[in-house]
Formats: structure tokens, sequence, C-alpha cells
């Protein structure tokens, strides 16, 4: 094993994309802390933290990469002496073709830039599009500085052996030439998104590189919360076993400190103490509190980057509602979130009561807004056109497109964001209204299917029974039938499966990315995978006109599942 001396500060930081002032500020920030408050050698900042991740088409403006490169360079007269700061940020492609712009991350040291590294491997799956902006680092290259010799293995350049959701292999494994260039420690400068057991997969490929190389591994993630993408921080650094004469076997490295997860954190890593003073180190906690923090953090985050203070939403007295309210009113506070109730003639005096009770078991204002009269009026104005024509679903739509039009009303009135309450198994079947409960600036469960929603709000509940006894979610609204209450008597097994059924053949269709043929041959039925995959398909445009999704599974709706709409949905 390397013997490697040094302490180093992993600076978990939250950027705004394009906000490249105020990034400058946080980074100078940390660095100060880092410093001085924990002698720091060494500070690490996350990928493209100086722009935020990701920038998506605005690194097609010339002004981008210039505002990107003037910060780098206000930054190396503005940082502290006597300490190394690796920032990630937007640079110039200096060789003679490719692209104009890299995927850079530079290390600042007294005033100067002391090293580069480019980004080799530039994914193009799921939420991620790099190879559209950046050009390949065409060398990996190591920095020597105070006996030690430091590579840089920038996000996906650390997944080489990772086989990604196309299945697609790199040609170039940056970590092997890194390691053979001599390496005795590796930076991990990473914008690497949220999804279920991500964290455990990171630690591995770490853990892995940690124990090839008998070195230590830094990975210094993103936090925050990006559109849809959410980045759940939990930077971290794996190590041999102290006192090792040579790289141990397959496994032998460890976790030896961990950052908080969804917020912003120093964490310093002492390589003679071998462990972390600011943050211990630890597994990760139940899956489902996780997917809870991660959506808070979404709601959180989409909101004050966009300009949002106040949050309101229909509170239906269904799951749904009442898990996006819980939410909401952690993401923002009770005080900043209102509820309303909309009740038709087919409104049960069940789900009334279950949504006032909610909103009051949260502290959120409630308001009744029945709209009855509002239905009639329009009934009215159609009667003549509908003549002769049986209730069906125009009328069902009706309602759930006059809800929408009342609270885009108060949006506009009082500036607060609207949120929608679909879950992921409704906006795959198409089981969701344009211009009715598909208004909203986000859809805070669209990544969750209806049997997940359920598992969160039991989990939900269990956590405040075991706090002070008491459900925060009516145990009414988990044990009644789900019900869009748009006609007489109506269930949502009234026109599609059940739930545990659905949900099963959607995760294999929507993340293991099966044709129907391939889902008949997991034990479904012809007939039933045939009428999933073709409602999906049928559904892709309205999830086109849909508000963003926040991204918990391997692949949520929007960016990272993009699909054309005018197709025949054959097998697919």
């Amino acid at each position: 094993m390397v013997v490697f001396d040094m302490r180093i500060a992993i600076a978990q930081i939250d950027s705004i994309v394009g906000d490249f002032a105020g990034n400058a500020d946080k980074i100078v920030r940390f660095a100060v802390r880092a410093r001085a408050e924990h002698a720091a050698e060494l500070v690490v900042f996350p990928e493209l933290a100086l722009c935020g991740y990701p920038p998506m088409d605005l690194l097609d403006q010339e002004s981008f990469a210039e505002l990107s490169e003037r910060s780098l360079r206000s930054l190396q007269n503005r940082l502290p002496r006597d300490i190394a700061v690796g920032v990630g940020y937007v640079g110039r492609n200096t060789m003679a073709s490719g692209k104009a712009l890299v995927n850079s991350y530079a290390l600042l040291l007294d005033g100067t830039v002391a090293f580069e590294q480019e980004k080799t491997l530039l994914p193009t799956y799921d939420v991620f599009d790099e190879a559209r902006y950046f050009e390949s680092a065409r060398e990996r290259r190591v920095f020597a500085w105070k006996g030690e010799r430091i590579g840089i293995a920038i996000c996906e350049d650390l997944w080489w052996e990772s086989e990604n959701a196309t299945g697609f292999r790199y040609a170039i494994d940056p970590v092997r030439e890194l390691l053979d260039r001599g390496s005795t420690i590796m930076l991990v400068p990473s914008a690497s998104p949220f999804v279920r057991g991500k964290f455990e997969v990171r630690r591995k490929l770490a853990e892995r590189v940690a124990s090839r190389g008998g070195i230590p591994v830094i990975y210094a993630n993103a936090v925050g919360a990006n559109d849809s993408i959410v980045f759940d921080g939990r930077s971290f650094v794996v190590a041999p076993a102290s006192g090792s004469a040579s790289a141990g076997p397959l496994g032998a490295a460890s976790l030896r400190a961990v950052a908080r997860g969804f917020e912003e954190d120093l964490l310093l890593w002492d390589s003679v103490a071998g462990n972390g003073k600011s943050s211990p180190a630890k597994a990760e906690t139940n899956e489902l509190d996780v997917i809870e923090e991660a959506l808070v953090l979404g709601i959180r985050g989409y909101m004050q980057k966009c300009g949002f203070v106040r949050a309101h939403l229909g509170l239906s007295g269904g799951i749904d509602s009442a898990l996006v309210a819980y939410l909401a009113s952690r993401a923002i506070g009770a005080d900043k979130l209102v509820c309303f109730g909309l009740p038709s003639r087919f409104s049960s005096e069940g789900s009334r009561t279950d949504a006032r009770r909610l909103a009051e078991n949260l502290g959120a204002r409630f308001v009744m807004l029945p709209i009855e009269g509002a239905f009639e009026a329009y009934l009215d104005t159609l009667e003549e056109v509908f003549e002769g024509k049986p209730f069906d679903l125009a009328e069902e739509n009706l309602q759930a497109r006059i809800r929408g039009t009342l609270l885009m009303a108060y949006s506009n009135k009082f500036e607060s964001m609207l949120l929608t309450t679909g879950n992921k198994s409704e906006l795959a079947m198409g089981y969701c209204t344009l211009y009715g409960d598909m208004c909203g600036a986000l859809a805070p469960i669209g990544d969750l299917l209806k049997t997940e929603v359920f598992a969160l709000c039991r989990r939900i509940n269990e956590r405040a029974i075991q706090s002070d006894g008491e459900p925060v979610i009516p145990v009414e609204t988990l044990t009644k039938p789900p019900s869009a209450e748009l006609r007489p008597n109506q269930t949502d097994q009234d026109s599609l499966p059940p739930y545990d059924v659905l949900d099963a053949v959607l995760s294999l269709h929507l993340i293991d990315n099966l044709s129907r043929a391939e889902i008949v041959e997991r034990g479904w039925t012809d007939e039933l995978a045939s009428r999933v995959v073709k409602a999906v398909a049928r559904a892709e445009y309205k999830r086109r006109q849909a508000p963003p999704v926040i991204k918990v599974s391997p692949r949520a709706f929007g960016m990272g599942r993009r699909m054309p709409i005018a197709r025949s949905p054959y097998e697919a």
C-alpha cells in the first residue's frame, strides 16, 4: 500500500446553474473554512461546481464559457493561500480539433492554476448528454505535489467498469491509466444524481479502485436539486486499511468518512488518523427514508431556484395528494403551503373529511372551493353540443379541468407554485387529465409507482407513531380503494389492473426496458402486457406536456426517457 499523509476536505456544495458569482462566493467561503477551521491542505469541490450541473444548452452560448473562464481567473486571486483548491469548470478545448469546450477540473494553488485535467468519459445515457457539448480528454496525467501523485477521475471516469443503462462499454479506462502513472491518491469530483441504491454503487466502485491501487479515493459529490435531478451529496472517502504493506484483495478498502446526505457539508479526512472529522462513516439508512429526503430536497431546490416561496395543491383526500402535501410541508414549511379541497357532486364525505384532517395534521391552511356551480355552468353551456350523448370521459375530465383552472388562478394571483399530485403509474397509463390534474410547475411523485406511494406513506406514519403515537396521514386515506371520484362509485380498478399487478409490469417495461414479448416471457399474459405497453405509448403526448418529475428511479419520465410521440406502439 502507498503511504499517504495529507489533510483533505471535501466541500459538498449546492451550485446554481449559471450563477457564477454566487457559486464562486460559496467556493471561497468553503475554502476559507477548510483552511481556517480544519487546517486542510487540499479542498475538493464537485464536478462543474463553478457553473452548476447540468448547464445543458447554455453551453451553446459563447458568453457562458467566457463567464466560466473569467470566474476561474477571479478565484485564483480570491482563494486563500497555502491550500490547494480543486474546482470543476467549463474550459476551452485547446486541441486543434473537436468540440469547443471541455469538462475540466483545475487545482488552484497560491494564485495559479497548478494543474488541470479534462473529463475523458462523456456519458450520453439517462439524463446525461455530455458528448453533445464537450470534447473528451486525450491524456490522463497526475499532479506531483507534497510528495504525492494526485490523479483526477471526473465522475463518469470512475464508472468504466460499471455497465450503464445502454450496455455500452468505454474503450478507455481512465482510472487504470492514472494508477499506471503512479497515483497515490484519486480525486473523484462528481455530479452524480440520486437514484435508489446509487450510494452503494458509488461506494463499491470506489472501494474496488482503492483496493486495486492501494490508495485512498476521495469522492466529492454535488448536492442540491436542479429541475428533475436531485444530487444527494453523501461524499465519502474510502481507503485500504492503514499499515498494510501492499494493496489488499478486492474489498480490502473500506468506507472511512461520509458527508451528510441532501445538504451542504464540509467533510475533513485526515489520512494519518484514518477517518473523517466532520461526519462519521455510516451505511445507508432505510431506503424509503432516503427517497423521502430526495423528494423534499427536490421540491425545496426547485422552488428556491425558480424564485417561489409559497406552494399550493388540490387535496382530494386520496393518498397521492396527501403525500405531496406532506412532502411540501417539509420542504418549505406548512405556513407557506395552502391546500385546496375542490369537491364535486361525486366527492365522498370521507374524502372531504380526510383532506381537512391531513391539512390540520400538517398545520397547513385548508380552503374549500366546491366546483359544483362551475360544473353546472359548463354543462349548461355544452348542453346543446352534447345533446343525446351519455355522461362519459368528457364530463369526468371537465371536473378535473375546472379544478386546474381554479388552482392556476390562485397561482397567478398570489405567485404561489402549483404542485401536481399524479404518480408514475397514472402518468404511464395516461390516467390523468391534460389541463386538469396535470396543471402545475412540478410533479413531486411523478417517479413513484402507486405501490411505492403507499409504501412511503406507511413508512411516514410508522415513524410518526414511533415519535408521538399519532399517524400524520389519516389511516382511512391508506385503506380506502383509490378513486378519482369523477363519477358515481368510481374506483381506479374500474379501468386499470390492480396496482400490484400494473406496477410489476410497468417496472419491467419502464425500468428494465423490456418489450411486450419479453414481459410475456417473464410470465405475464400477452393480453396484460399488450394493454400496458400500448397504453404507455399512447400517453406519450400527455407526458410531453407534463411538468418535470423529481427523478428517484433509474429511468424517470422526462430527460431520462426520450420517446417519439408519433409512433407505432408495436412491441416496445
